[in-house]
């Protein structure tokens, strides 16, 4: 869904930031791996109205370094699917999103975004092209509803589950389970059969690595799910998802992306189908794009293992330049790592040095590109 030059050819939306996370206090819904879940010993938690799993007894970080080293497993039903087909499929989706659809075809999958009036972020969202006239518009967990008042179609969330298998061994474990799953090239989107169920592959996920994103009937799922740990790929919750997008330098939807926040300002304007005709919002990104945007998303490597958290202040000079969106430790950098939007007027240059006010606290850190840290650097 993204250009391999921005290490977001792997990516897939789904807000799942721990500050999101509560434990588990009322019925909500559960994906078709639940019980699975609980027999693998997860901390439940309750996410967007879904039960699901932060991690397993391994824990948060031996997850996210089994996914930079190896293979894991990640349990993303909670995502929704809205499947839109007929012969006014593609112009629907041509007219309401912002990339340009015609730059795919079948058999493909592209990253785009659904605005607003005013050029801001409704959500980001993958489109699987899976037939001619069939595409899988899969938004944020939270937005499925607006993506269907939006494009029309037909939410098919239930009927499915969705596993990641992500990591730089995920194919070599996934083509021990579902060899032609495992075969599916990057953004590329394709059928495959287990156990006489018809399911579909795409080369997405949100991890920074490589992997495939298997859509399969819930009656299988826990079938499936299970033959894939059983090739050696490790279960990974939600904790280690979201460790391991912001060490990618992946933007979310509820902190980098949603209302007042553009394309333009999270560097996300090579998702903007700039060349096709009108979209909403796009009147807004054109005034934005010729004043320039008044504040960017920058990458904040601490100099410690404290954290920058969300909210805090980030200051050049004593003087507030910016606010962090995301932060939490870097399990490949053992460091405090960060994303912030920083104001375009103060000219903060990559490499300068800055602080971040922390619980009364100035933390020392470095600016950087948001795909400035290499995942598998060594610790400092």
């Amino acid at each position: 869904m993204h250009p391999a030059s921005m290490h977001l050819a792997s990516m897939h939306p789904a807000s799942m930031h721990p500050a999101s996370m509560h434990p588990v206090t009322a019925a909500l819904r559960r994906t078709p791996l639940h019980d699975t879940h609980l027999q693998l010993g997860a901390k439940l938690v309750e996410f967007g109205g879904w039960e699901l799993p932060l991690a397993y007894p391994s824990g948060t970080v031996a997850e996210h370094r089994a996914c930079r080293a190896a293979a894991a497993a990640f349990d993303v039903s909670h995502l929704g699917t809205v499947r839109v087909e007929g012969a006014s499929a593609f112009e629907r989706l041509q007219r309401t999103l912002a990339n340009d659809l015609s730059k795919i075809s079948p058999g493909r999958a592209q990253y785009t975004l659904l605005l607003v009036d005013d050029g801001s972020v409704a959500d980001d969202i993958i489109v699987w092209w899976v037939g001619d006239a069939l595409l899988d518009v899969m938004p944020n967990a939270s937005n499925t509803s607006r993506v269907v008042a939006a494009v029309g179609g037909t939410d098919t969330t239930a009927s499915r589950a969705v596993v990641a298998v992500q990591g730089p061994e995920a194919r070599e474990r996934l083509a021990a389970v579902a060899p032609a799953a495992a075969a599916v090239g990057r953004f590329r989107v394709a059928p495959f059969e287990w156990k006489g169920a018809t399911c579909t592959a795409a080369g997405t996920g949100y991890t920074g690595e490589d992997g495939v994103e298997c859509a399969v009937p819930a009656d299988v799922a826990p079938a499936f799910f299970s033959a894939v740990l059983d090739s050696g790929v490790v279960p990974a919750g939600l904790g280690a998802r979201d460790t391991l997008r912001l060490e990618a330098g992946l933007p979310l939807h509820g902190h980098e992306l949603g209302p007042g926040v553009t394309p333009l300002q999270a560097g996300l304007g090579w998702v903007v189908g700039w060349g096709k005709g009108d979209f909403r919002g796009r009147a807004a990104l054109e005034r934005e794009r010729a004043a320039g945007p008044r504040r960017t998303l920058r990458g904040l490597l601490a100099d410690g293992r404290q954290p920058p958290r969300e909210g805090a202040e980030v200051l050049l000079g004593g003087q507030p330049v910016g606010r962090v969106t995301s932060g939490n430790f870097s399990p490949m950098l053992e460091r405090g790592i960060a994303l912030a939007f920083v104001d375009t007027a103060a000219g903060v240059p990559d490499g300068a040095r800055v602080e971040v006010a922390v619980r009364g606290r100035a933390l020392a850190a470095t600016v950087a590109g948001t795909r400035a840290w290499p995942p598998k650097a060594p610790a400092a």
